[in-house]
């Protein structure tokens, strides 16, 4: 039985870090994206809206707003259920080594390091159910799952620009194509 057990293990498939996730202190979600390959983070929510990038490096970006900005970059596989790259922190304009690590289906460990060695990270919780793992042996297409209200807001509640697609929302093919069409921004460099 015990062989049995541990076979089952090893063939279950890997952990998916799409999806949407709270961080640690509340005050944002991130919606994780899978770019051909790579997983990328942007801002999907934030507790107080009408946040800008203020310490950017990069003066031109300075007053871009926070929502829909890419926080994780280029992350690629380093082992099972752990993705390294690079984090951006828009509280100090800092870029990052950093990686990811799923420590179940619905807590993320993120780490960013500084020099490689200088390291703290913060566990993130998934927002909603997780992304629909295999289809192929139903047939079906996943369905689309209800996503929570953002933090501080009612559900249904109608947001400042509506003719504007959230980040909740936005196909994640847009939001891939968007991220390689920033040109010159200090931390989305490596996507060319």
């Amino acid at each position: 039985m015990t062989l049995a057990v541990a076979a089952s293990a090893a063939n279950a498939a890997p952990l998916d870090p799409t999806g949407e996730w709270m961080v640690e202190k509340g005050y944002a979600t991130i919606r994780i994206v899978d770019c051909d390959g790579q997983y990328w983070g942007i801002v999907a929510t934030e507790q107080r809206p009408g946040g800008i990038d203020k310490n950017n490096p990069d003066p031109r970006l300075r007053t871009r707003p926070t929502l829909g900005m890419p926080v994780l970059m280029g992350m690629k596989p380093s082992n099972q259920n752990e993705w390294s790259g690079e984090i951006y922190n828009s509280q100090d304009g800092r870029t990052y080594s950093a990686s990811i690590s799923l420590l179940g289906q619905d807590k993320l460990k993120v780490q960013g390091c500084v020099l490689g060695f200088l390291c703290g990270g913060e566990n993130w919780t998934r927002v909603g159910p997780p992304p629909d793992q295999d289809t192929s042996t139903t047939g079906a297409s996943p369905t689309p799952k209800p996503r929570q209200a953002a933090p501080g807001r009612a559900a249904g509640s109608k947001s400042a620009a509506p003719a504007e697609v959230s980040p909740q929302t936005q196909p994640a093919e847009e939001i891939c194509s968007a991220l390689v069409a920033v040109p010159g921004s200090t931390h989305e460099r490596r996507l060319k």
